[in-house]
């Protein structure tokens, strides 16, 4: 038998086995009240992930009231009918674990991470936060400040810190995507406490909630927990969903934005769609190639070799409604002018709209691929959110373990079909950032 057929052979068989170890068994149900629970048990390890992934994010508030979503982050945490005000922090640092939240345009995911003993604990905590959180006027304004902060410390006072909030503003006219989960600090004056109570009742429901545990767990003693802590929490009425047809672009937005900056910055968002469309997988990969490691296309040649920017990056968002976005991006090289910079980065889609990758290049991109995907999911926190994150925005948990086929199954001709697909002028936003002028 020929050594090379060989050589495939056993790499073909090490993939099997690899895949075999790799996969990641969860059990998934639904309780009466709506509430969605996938479990997934690992007794290698010592700690228990618990979370919850409410069906909310920015895009389901009012116009008149943004950033709800972002606020109730924060005042999830300030208690509830049985935790004292303050005290959701310190019994899990009793207990040895740690908490936190996000919100995004799509959700608000709460987690904790604990020793395995403890995950009655974090069960009760997040059935009390369903079930009674403390919507009240002290909690509100506290939280009203410390929003204020926030979005002073990581927005207003960052040097290129509104960049997806100008970008976002642009690129949808209709689609609630065009406010950032942040919201209008405006708004949230001007909201009165029945605001936050509707907001409350209407989303922060079981039957739009997603409970997601990993790790260290019994499974039978884990659903009478469950069933315990949950299963008597009224079902909430049906959740209202944006429906909103984005209008489409026909001629390329153009802008400059003056921040407090020393160097220019030179933004494109280009409309791509969203997960369930076969073309994001290829768009992801693009988006790799142009920007993953100092070896990948806008870091070799415009930052390196040309030394045309100081700093580049490409990423696709993950949005849940059409159309989704990718961005692409560079921070100019001292002396060098941003009409400078887009050049060298449209040269670059050029290029791969009119040459096919190499093989070799497009090996390395399948094994970074494969690499991230993996690592994404070696943990039982990573495992606890992606088995969430399938069942609420693709309707299969099991993806966690599939979705990969789908990265493989792209070829080279996809990726320089899709470059010449969405990467055009009159499909994107393209955004000069330049120093305040004194």
């Amino acid at each position: 038998m020929n050594k090379r057929i060989i050589l495939w052979a056993i790499a073909c068989l090490i993939c099997l086995q690899m895949n075999a170890q790799n996969k990641i068994e969860f059990i998934e149900y639904d309780l009466p009240n709506g509430l969605h629970v996938i479990l997934h048990e690992d007794k290698s390890v010592p700690t228990v992930m618990v979370s919850v992934l409410y069906h909310v994010g920015s895009k389901n508030e009012d116009p008149n009231r943004t950033g709800f979503a972002h606020f109730f982050e924060h005042l999830m945490f300030e208690g509830s009918a049985n935790i004292d005000r303050g005290e959701f922090d310190k019994y899990l640092d009793e207990a040895g674990g740690v908490n936190n939240a996000n919100t995004s345009q799509d959700r608000t995911f709460y987690f904790e991470v604990l020793p395995a003993n403890q995950l009655e604990l974090a069960l009760w905590m997040e059935s009390e936060r369903m079930l009674h959180a403390k919507v009240d006027k002290k909690g509100i304004e506290t939280q009203r400040e410390v929003v204020k902060e926030e979005k002073r410390q990581r927005i207003d006072n960052q040097p290129y810190g509104s960049i997806l909030e100008e970008v976002m503003k642009r690129a949808y006219t209709k689609h609630p995507y065009r406010w950032t989960p942040i919201g209008s600090m405006e708004h949230i004056d001007a909201a009165k406490e029945v605001d936050f109570k509707n907001f409350y009742a209407t989303y922060y429901v079981p039957n739009n909630a997603t409970l997601s545990i990993a790790g260290n767990i019994d499974i039978k003693q884990t659903k009478k927990w469950i069933d315990l802590y949950f299963g008597g929490i009224p079902k909430g009425k049906d959740v209202p969903r944006p429906n909103v047809e984005e209008t489409a672009q026909i001629v390329e937005i153009r802008d400059v934005v003056y921040d407090n900056i020393q160097l220019p910055a030179v933004i494109h968002a280009f409309k791509i769609p969203n997960h369930n469309n076969e073309d994001y997988y290829a768009i992801s990969m693009l988006m790799q190639l142009l920007s993953q490691g100092e070896s990948s296309r806008f870091n070799k040649s415009i930052k390196t070799e040309q030394e045309k920017a100081l700093f580049v990056g490409a990423f696709p968002f993950d949005l849940e409604d059409e159309p989704n976005i990718t961005i692409t991006f560079g921070i100019v090289n001292a002396g060098v002018k941003p009409e400078d910079l887009e050049k060298a980065m449209e040269a670059e889609y050029v290029k791969v709209k009119n040459e096919l990758i190499s093989e070799n290049e497009f090996q390395k991109l399948r094994n970074q691929i494969e690499n991230d995907f993996y690592t994404s999911n070696a943990t039982v926190q990573g495992i606890a959110e992606s088995l969430a994150n399938y069942h609420v925005y693709y309707g299969d948990a099991n993806l966690i373990n599939t979705e990969i086929d789908r990265y493989m199954k792209v070829k080279r001709e996809d990726i320089q079909r899709v470059a010449k697909k969405y990467l055009k002028r009159n499909n994107r936003v393209t955004l000069y950032y330049l120093p305040k002028q004194n």
